[in-house]
C-alpha cells in the first residue's frame, strides 16, 4: 500500500468530503499560550537542562540594619541634627516615598464642596492653644497642703545623723571666685555664670560638665581687664556660629541641646540687658525703673549701664529680687528647670532654697517626707513636686546642711544609694538614718528589726530619745518594685 502523505490526504479531503486522517508523523502541539507551533526538540533530555549562562538569577534585597546614628546612650533618645551641615534638603538623601493608595473617585455636590471649603477656611483661622508653662509650680505654696512632714524636728535630727557621719555643714560667708577648670554647681558670684555651669552640669557627669566649661574657656576666651573680668566672654559664645559652640562643649555630653539652650539664654540676657540700660539711663524720679530698680544703689545702676554698653552680658540684676522672683525669672530660660534654679538660688545668691537632686529625691521619699501617691487633683509626686513641698516645709536654716548631707549621703551610704541592695559590699555596715528610713524595693531588704534598733541606739547616745519615723507607721505600705526602678 502506498503511503500517504499529508498533501495527497489533504486532495482527497477535500475531494470525498472526509476528515482528516490520521497521519504517520503527527502535527507539533503549540505550546501553551503561543500561537505558533514549535517543533518538538530532538534530544528532550538535553533542552530540560537550562545553561548556567542564559540563566537568569533575581537578586535579592539587601537587609537594612535597624540603627540611627543619631540614636543617644543610656536612653536618652536621638540626637538633634549634626551642626555644621550645609547641605540643602535636596542633597540629603531621603527615604523613599510610599505608593499611596488610590481610593475610589467620589463624585462631590456642590453643597459637600462648600461645606470641605469652609473647614479648611476654619482651620485655617482657628489660632494654635497657647504653650502650657514648663512649670506649674508656685513658690511658697506646697502641691501637698495636708501632708505634714516633714516637720522641724524631723528636718533637725536628720541634719544631726548624718552630720555626724559626713562632717557639719556650715553655709559659706562669702561666694569664693570662680574656677575656670570646674564648672561646678552655681558656687561662683556672677549669676549667669552660674546658670551656665548649672546647665552643663545637668545629666552628666562633675568631670564631665568641667571638661564641657573648659572647652568654651580654651575656645572664646575670658575678659581679661576692666569690668566683668575673669569671666567667660559670654558675648562671643553668644555672636559665634552654633557649631562652634557644640564643638566647644561636645565632650561634656548632650552638647548639640546644651549648645543651643545657652546661647539662647545667652540673647534673652543680652536683650533684657539692653531694655535696662535704656530704662535705667532714662530713669526719673517719677518713673517706675527696671525690676529690682528700687533696690539698687546708685553705683550700681552706672556699672549696669556701662555694661550693656560693652556688651557684657550679665544676670547680677537678679540679686535685687527676691527668691521667689529670681526663681520664677530663671526658670523662664531654656532649658532651666527648678533644679538647677533652686541650685543657683542657693550656692550663687545665697538664698535659703532646697534643692532637689536625684540623690535628695530618693531619700526625701525613703524618709516619708513626701507622700507616696497623690491625692486626686493633686500633682504627680516627682522631683519637681518634692523640691515645692519640701521647701516650704523645711525650715530655712536646715535648707543648705541638708542639701549637702543628702547628696554626700545618697553617694556613699551602702543601703542608701541608687543601685544597692542586700548582697551589695559593705552592706553590714548599716545607715544612720535606718530607724527612720523606709526604702522601696526587694532588694532594698525591706524593714530590719534588729538593724531599727542598732541605729536607734547609735542615735540616742548623745541626742534625746526619739521615737520611729512616721515611715514605719501602719497605714504605710511599701512601693512597688516597679516605681522603685525609676532610681
Amino acid at each position: 500500500m502506498a503511503r500517504t502523505t499529508r498533501a495527497s490526504a489533504k486532495a482527497s479531503a477535500a475531494v470525498n468530503g472526509n476528515g482528516p486522517q490520521q497521519l504517520s508523523s503527527p502535527p507539533a502541539t503549540p505550546l501553551a499560550g503561543q500561537g505558533k507551533k514549535v517543533s518538538a526538540p530532538s534530544n528532550p533530555k538535553a533542552s530540560s537542562v537550562t545553561p548556567a549562562n542564559n540563566r537568569k538569577r533575581s537578586r535579592k534585597a539587601i537587609k537594612q540594619e535597624d540603627f540611627d546614628v543619631n540614636e543617644l546612650p543610656h536612653n536618652l533618645g536621638t540626637a538633634l541634627p549634626t551642626p555644621g551641615n550645609d547641605a540643602s534638603p535636596e542633597d540629603e538623601a531621603s527615604p523613599p516615598k510610599k505608593r499611596a493608595k488610590k481610593s475610589p473617585k467620589i463624585e462631590q455636590t456642590d453643597s459637600a464642596k462648600v461645606k470641605i471649603e469652609e473647614d479648611v477656611e476654619d482651620e485655617v483661622k482657628t489660632p494654635k492653644k497657647a504653650k502650657k508653662p514648663k512649670y506649674s509650680l508656685t513658690p511658697g505654696i506646697t502641691p501637698f497642703p495636708d501632708y505634714p512632714r516633714p516637720t522641724p524636728e524631723e528636718c533637725r535630727e536628720v541634719t544631726r545623723l548624718l552630720s555626724k557621719v559626713h562632717g557639719e555643714v556650715n553655709v559659706p560667708k562669702a561666694i569664693p571666685p570662680p574656677s575656670l577648670d570646674v564648672a561646678g554647681c552655681g558656687e561662683v558670684p556672677s549669676v549667669l555664670d552660674a546658670l551656665v555651669r548649672t546647665r552643663l552640669s545637668a545629666n552628666t557627669t562633675n568631670k564631665n560638665s568641667s571638661t564641657a566649661f573648659q572647652g568654651l574657656v580654651a575656645r572664646f576666651g575670658t575678659i581679661k581687664d576692666g569690668i566683668g573680668k575673669g569671666s567667660v566672654d559670654w558675648d562671643a559664645v553668644r555672636t559665634a556660629p552654633q557649631k562652634d559652640v557644640f564643638k566647644a562643649i561636645e565632650r561634656g555630653g548632650l552638647a548639640q541641646i546644651k549648645s543651643k539652650d545657652i546661647q539662647a539664654i545667652l540673647q534673652m540676657a543680652y536683650e533684657e540687658n539692653q531694655e535696662r540700660k535704656d530704662a535705667l539711663s532714662n530713669d526719673t524720679a517719677n518713673a517706675e525703673g527696671p525690676a529690682g530698680a528700687e533696690n539698687e544703689p546708685e553705683t550700681q545702676k552706672k556699672e549696669e549701664i556701662a555694661k550693656a554698653k560693652k556688651n557684657i552680658i550679665s544676670l547680677d540684676h537678679l540679686h535685687l529680687l527676691s527668691t521667689d522672683e529670681a526663681i520664677n525669672k530663671m526658670l523662664t530660660f531654656p532649658g532651666i528647670g527648678p533644679k538647677t534654679a533652686s541650685c543657683v538660688a542657693l550656692f550663687c545668691l545665697q538664698r535659703p532654697s532646697f534643692a532637689v537632686d536625684t540623690h535628695v529625691f530618693r531619700l526625701c521619699q525613703y524618709l516619708g517626707w513626701v507622700p507616696k501617691t497623690s491625692k486626686k487633683g493633686q500633682a504627680k509626686v516627682n522631683r519637681e513636686t518634692t523640691y515645692s513641698h519640701c521647701d516650704v516645709r523645711i525650715p530655712d536654716e536646715f535648707k543648705y546642711p541638708l542639701h549637702q548631707l543628702l547628696i554626700k549621703h545618697g553617694k556613699v551610704c551602702p543601703r542608701c544609694r541608687a543601685a544597692t541592695g542586700q548582697s551589695s559590699a559593705n552592706w553590714e555596715e548599716g545607715c544612720p538614718i535606718e530607724h527612720l528610713v523606709k526604702r522601696h524595693g526587694a532588694k532594698k531588704g525591706g524593714v530590719s528589726v534588729a538593724a531599727r534598733k542598732k541605729a536607734k541606739a547609735a542615735a540616742n547616745e548623745d541626742g534625746e530619745d526619739v521615737e520611729d519615723g512616721g515611715a514605719f507607721g501602719e497605714d504605710e505600705s511599701e512601693l512597688s518594685d516597679a516605681e522603685a526602678d525609676e532610681d
